[in-house]
């Protein structure tokens, strides 16, 4: 009984190996919280009503080093989302589709943000935890 045992744990030991070696070449995911949230005026229009919004962020980057140069340049990230979010109208913050279009466009000012900066975009994608506009 104890050989089969042995056996099977040797027979076990490189497919363990294997599956390590493909963890080792995958990238690494990590997502990185801009905290706080932003949160601001949106539609100054000069109307009579206040419009406000509040946006979590988090950017999905592919490695440790990529993570480093985020937090490097967040001052620079946050400036460059908070110009974009207080530009929208009222249409471009309250539907579904045109909030999409809102991730899209911050997702590509952030990575020009950091082509600039690094000469590379280091950030895969923009993903809204919570957008509340009011």
């Amino acid at each position: 009984m104890k050989a089969w045992i042995l056996m099977v744990l040797a027979l076990m030991l490189p497919v363990a190996a294997m599956a390590e070696e493909a963890k080792e070449g995958e990238p690494k995911v990590s997502y990185i919280t801009l905290s706080p949230p932003f949160v601001g005026n949106y539609a100054l229009d000069g109307g009579p009503k206040l419009r406000v919004y509040k946006a979590d962020v988090a950017l999905r980057v592919n490695s440790d080093a990529d993570a480093a140069v985020v937090k490097r340049h967040e001052p620079l990230i946050r400036n460059q989302l908070v110009a974009l979010f207080t530009q929208q109208s009222l249409d471009a913050m309250s539907n579904v589709d045109a909030k999409e279009k809102l991730r899209q466009e911050a997702l590509k000012q952030v990575q020009q943000v950091l082509e600039g900066e690094e000469g590379k975009p280091v950030v895969a994608d923009l993903l809204f935890n919570n957008l509340i506009v009011q």
